[in-house]
């Protein structure tokens, strides 16, 4: 259940950050592979929410 409610979140809002910090990973490729998302994809992703 974990993974699915945030993946649902990512999907939603497309924050990586936000779903970084909920899961507790220090690191964003953590946050990354446990999504299974490309790369370039979150990055993309988060640099385009302004802050």
């Amino acid at each position: 259940m974990r993974r699915t409610k945030v993946a649902q979140i990512y999907k939603k809002t497309g924050n990586l950050t936000a779903v970084q910090l909920l899961l507790g990973h220090t690191k964003m490729d953590s946050t990354v592979r446990y999504l299974g998302v490309e790369l370039e994809d979150a990055l993309a992703i988060s640099a385009s929410v302004e802050i």
